[in-house]
C-alpha cells in the first residue's frame, strides 16, 4: 500500500503539510521586536511554542466531540497562554447547545471558583471589527455560577447540570450557539484544595467515535492556526485592544484604562467575570529592582509576573506570584512588592527569573475596584536605604522553605 491507494491521502497529506508550515511562521515570530533579543528571552519563546503545541491536539481533536464532552485544563506549570493567572486554575470543555451535561465532584476549599458557558466566537469583535483573540478564547460568557452560588453536601460533594430544563440551583443554560465550558479556580493560602470534577453527557452510552480522515483534515487546521496564533497575537494583540495595559508608560500600572473604544476587556466585561484587572509592562537593568507599594486593603487579589508572551512564570519553583495570605504588610499600612532579577532577602520578592521585560498582572476578585499603585525604580543595592527599616526580610533557609511550600502546594493543585 502507498500514497494514492486511500482517496482522501491528498487531502490528508495536503493538511499536514499545511501544519508544518505554520509551525515553521510560528517559529518566525519568536523573533519579534517585543521579544528581546537574549538568551533567556528567545529561549522562553519556543518553550511557549513546544508548550502549546503539546497540547495544540488536546484541544484540536481529543477532547473536541461534545458528545462526549472532557475537561481539560489548558494552562498547568508545564503550560501557559493567554495572561494565565498563576494562582488560578483555568479548565475548559467543548459541549453544544443541543446536549445535557451534568459536572459531578467535590468543591474543595479554592477561594475563588466560577463555572462559564461561553457562546459563539467571531473572527471579528461584535461592533467594533478588530480581529478577536486566538482560539481557544474570544468567545462571550452567556451563564455564569460562582463557587458561592454551588449548592453542595455535606462533605462537598455536587452535581451541576449543563443545558436542558432548569434543575434547581445548580443548573447554568445554554443556548444553540454555546460551545464550551470554561471553569476557573483561584487560591489564597497554599493549603486551599482544588475542585475535583469530571463532566459527562447525559444519555452518553456508546463509546467515542473514531476519529475519520475529515476530523484529522479539520484538526490540523485548527491545530496550525492554535499555535500561530497564540505567538503572533502576544502581545500585540494585548497592546492593541485591551484597555488595562499602558504599552507606552513602562514600570508603572495605568492609573485609568486606556481611551479604546469598545476595548475587548473593559470594566463591565471584568465585572461579568468577577474581577477588576490591571496590568503593568516591565523592564529592568541587571542592577535595577522595582518598588511596588499599595495600601493594605480587604481585597482577594493576585498578582502573577508573566512573560513576553503573556504567559505567567515559573510559579512551580519560583516566587512569581503573591496573594494575601502570602503576602507581608509593613508597618504602615502598606505592601510592597520588590520585584528584581535576584533574591534581595525581602519577603515579597517577585523574582524576574532572568528576563529583561515582562508583564505583572493584578487582578482584584469578587471587586470592581481597582488598586492605586506607586512604583519606583531604584539601584538594586539602594533598596536597604529606600524600604522602610521594618521591611520583612528572609533568611536563605526561610527563603527555601517557602519555595517548598509552593512547590508542594502547586503539585496538589494539579494532582502532580
Amino acid at each position: 500500500m502507498t500514497f494514492g491507494d486511500f482517496r482522501g491521502d491528498e487531502d490528508l497529506r495536503a493538511a499536514w503539510r499545511t501544519f508544518c508550515q505554520r509551525l515553521q511562521e510560528a517559529g518566525d515570530h519568536a523573533f519579534k521586536d517585543n521579544n528581546p533579543a537574549t538568551p533567556l528571552q528567545r529561549a522562553d519563546a519556543f518553550r511557549f511554542l513546544t508548550q502549546n503545541l503539546g497540547q495544540a491536539f488536546d484541544l484540536a481533536l481529543e477532547t473536541k466531540d461534545t458528545k462526549f464532552p472532557v475537561i481539560h485544563a489548558f494552562c498547568t506549570p508545564f503550560c501557559k497562554l493567554g495572561g494565565d493567572n498563576a494562582d488560578f486554575i483555568y479548565q475548559q470543555a467543548w459541549i453544544d447547545g443541543e446536549s445535557v451535561y451534568k459536572i459531578s465532584g467535590n468543591r474543595g476549599t479554592a477561594r475563588f471558583l466560577n463555572f462559564t458557558v461561553q457562546g459563539p466566537r467571531h473572527d471579528k469583535q461584535p461592533k467594533t471589527g478588530w480581529p478577536n483573540k486566538h482560539e481557544p478564547f474570544g468567545d462571550v460568557p452567556e451563564a455564569n455560577l460562582f463557587g458561592q452560588e454551588l449548592v453542595t453536601e455535606w462533605d462537598g460533594s455536587f452535581e451541576l447540570y449543563i443545558g436542558g430544563p432548569k434543575r434547581g440551583p445548580n443548573w447554568l443554560p445554554t443556548t444553540p450557539g454555546s460551545r464550551k465550558l470554561f471553569l476557573r479556580q483561584g487560591f489564597d493560602r497554599w493549603s486551599e484544595l482544588p475542585v475535583r470534577m469530571r463532566i459527562e453527557r447525559v444519555g452518553m452510552t456508546g463509546p467515542r467515535p473514531m476519529p475519520t480522515p475529515q476530523d484529522m483534515v479539520k484538526a490540523m487546521d485548527w491545530a496550525g492556526r492554535f499555535v500561530v496564533g497564540a505567538i503572533a497575537e502576544s502581545p500585540d494583540w494585548q497592546y492593541a485592544y485591551v484597555a488595562d495595559i499602558d504599552p507606552v508608560n513602562i514600570n508603572q500600572f495605568p492609573t485609568e484604562p486606556r481611551e479604546i473604544a469598545n476595548a475587548v476587556y473593559n470594566k463591565e466585561s471584568d465585572k461579568r467575570r468577577g474581577r477588576s484587572a490591571a496590568t503593568m509592562c516591565w523592564k529592568l537593568a541587571p542592577d535595577e529592582a522595582l518598588i511596588i507599594e499599595f495600601d493594605n486593603n480587604d481585597i482577594f487579589w493576585m498578582m502573577t509576573n508573566m512573560g513576553v508572551f503573556f504567559s505567567s512564570m515559573d510559579y512551580l519553583y519560583r516566587p512569581v506570584s503573591y496573594t494575601p495570605s502570602r503576602t507581608t504588610v509593613d508597618s504602615d499600612g502598606k505592601i510592597r512588592m520588590i520585584l528584581c532579577h535576584d533574591d534581595p532577602g525581602y519577603h515579597n520578592w517577585m523574582d524576574t527569573q532572568g528576563f529583561e521585560k515582562g508583564h505583572l498582572a493584578n487582578r482584584n476578585i469578587f471587586s470592581d475596584v481597582g488598586t492605586v499603585f506607586r512604583t519606583q525604580v531604584v539601584k538594586r543595592s539602594e533598596l536597604a536605604r529606600v524600604l522602610p527599616a521594618d521591611t520583612a526580610r528572609v533568611t536563605p533557609e526561610e527563603r527555601a522553605l517557602q519555595l517548598r511550600e509552593r512547590f508542594h502546594a502547586i503539585l496538589q493543585r494539579y494532582c502532580l
